[in-house]
């Protein structure tokens, strides 16, 4: 199974949204109003594409909050969760 791309969804402190960021690039991939809006009904999946991919989700501190991984069933089994 090839690797999935990695994501990265943190708080902008300058422009005050939440962005999605492709790790190996640092490329901004979809910038959302609130937590909330990036988190729910499917709108990373719909960022990140039909490729699929990785995202870590961070908390406004900086820590990471959790991982998930798009579409589920690339999800490698070794992982918890």
């Amino acid at each position: 199974m090839p690797k999935l791309p990695k994501y990265t969804l943190s708080h902008n402190d300058r422009t005050d949204k939440w962005v999605l960021k492709q790790d190996k690039s640092n490329k901004v991939v979809k910038s959302f109003e609130n937590k909330t809006d990036a988190t729910a009904g499917g709108a990373l999946s719909k960022a990140i594409g039909t490729e699929g991919g990785s995202v870590k989700i961070e908390k406004l501190d900086g820590k990471y909050q959790e991982e998930r991984t798009f579409p589920r069933s690339a999800d490698p089994k070794t992982s918890k969760g």
